[in-house]
């Protein structure tokens, strides 16, 4: 899928076998002032079924910048939360094989911030 353009969730559960648990902005994630560097998105997928995820993400370590007394926004990151509770941080490009669990509570996801 892309964030050219944010791809609605009907198409991504529809092309994927994943489900899209939650998808809105990240309040206050941009800073402030007239020309802030702008909220991010807080995206969270569960998966169905094994598969390779593939991300492909910017501010994760530079954040989005501001202009003209504008603040910077926050830094983004891309959290693997584990069937056994551990989370990890997939930094901004990465692939790596997911995995669903036992039940539909025990099911790996993936949050991007």
């Amino acid at each position: 899928m892309t964030n050219t353009r944010i791809t609605d969730p009907e198409i991504l559960e529809k092309r994927f076998p994943v489900v899209l648990l939650k998808f809105c902005l990240r309040p206050h994630s941009g800073g402030q002032g007239r020309f802030r560097g702008g909220d991010g998105v807080d995206r969270q997928i569960l998966f169905r079924r094994s598969l390779t995820l593939s991300i492909l993400s910017e501010r994760r370590v530079h954040r989005p910048y501001g202009l003209c007394g504008g603040e910077n926004g926050q830094c983004g990151k891309n959290l693997l939360k584990r069937v056994d509770g551990r989370s990890v941080n997939l930094g901004g490009k990465c692939s790596v094989p997911m995995q669903p669990g036992v039940s539909s509570v025990e099911i790996e996801y993936i949050r991007y911030e």
